[in-house]
C-alpha cells in the first residue's frame, strides 16, 4: 500500500472537490495514483447521487450570461444544499454553463415535469394526426408517438437537451457529474432568457 500525503490527498481534492477523508480513503484503495483514485471518487459519487436527489437544495446562486453583442441574455437560478458549494468558482462555472445553454439552446422550461399537460396532450394530438394516414396499428403509432415526444423534450427541457460542448453528454448527465463531485443535492430552479426585440 502506498503512503499517502497530505500534499497528495490536497491535489486531489482541488482536482476533484471531494472531503479530505474520502480523499484520503480514494488514494489508499488506488495506491497513491491520482487519476484512478479521480475516478472511483467520480465512481462512488455518482452511485450514490440519485440517494442524493431528495434531499432539499436551499441554498445557490443566480447565474448570469450575457452574449457579446449585449442582445441576449439569461438569468439562472442554481441550487444546492449549502454555502460552502455555492461560493465553490466551479460550482459558478457550472451555472454560467447552464447559463450559456439557455442562451444558446433557448429550452422552455426545466425538466419533463414541467411542461404543462395541455401541451403534451397538443403534441400527442400533432403527432397522431401525422400517423392518421399510415395504416401502422395504434399500438405501434403510440410507441411512434412516444419516440417523437423524446425528441420534444430533448428541445423544450434544458435537462434533456445534449450539452452544447460535448453532445455526448446530456444536461441531466452533466449537473448529475456535479452532484457527485460535491456529496449534495444540485438542483436548476428556474430561468429566463431575454433578447431584444422578443
Amino acid at each position: 500500500m502506498a503512503d499517502v500525503t497530505s500534499d497528495m490527498i490536497k491535489e486531489l481534492r482541488e482536482k476533484t472537490q471531494a472531503g479530505m477523508m474520502d480523499c484520503k480513503k480514494a488514494l489508499l484503495e488506488c495506491g497513491g495514483d491520482q487519476e484512478k483514485a479521480a475516478d472511483y471518487l467520480r465512481k462512488k459519487g455518482l452511485a450514490s447521487a440519485n440517494k442524493r436527489a431528495a434531499r432539499e437544495a436551499r441554498e445557490g446562486i443566480i447565474a448570469t450570461y450575457i452574449h457579446n453583442n449585449a442582445k441576449l441574455g439569461v438569468l439562472l437560478e442554481l441550487n444546492c444544499e449549502t454555502d460552502f458549494v455555492a461560493r465553490n468558482a466551479d460550482f459558478q462555472e457550472l451555472g454560467k454553463e447552464l447559463s450559456m445553454q439557455v442562451a444558446a439552446s433557448n429550452p422552455l422550461y426545466v425538466d419533463i415535469e414541467d411542461v404543462p399537460a395541455a401541451e403534451l396532450e397538443r403534441e400527442k394530438d400533432i403527432y397522431r394526426e401525422q400517423m392518421k394516414d399510415s395504416g401502422k396499428p395504434a399500438n405501434v403509432v403510440e410507441k411512434i408517438v412516444e419516440g417523437k415526444l423524446s425528441k420534444f423534450y430533448a428541445e423544450v427541457c434544458l435537462l434533456e437537451q445534449e450539452y452544447i460542448k460535448d453532445p455526448k453528454v446530456k444536461i441531466r448527465d452533466l449537473v448529475k457529474n456535479k452532484i457527485a463531485t460535491y456529496g449534495e443535492n444540485i438542483t436548476v430552479g428556474r430561468f429566463t432568457r431575454y433578447k431584444i426585440g422578443k
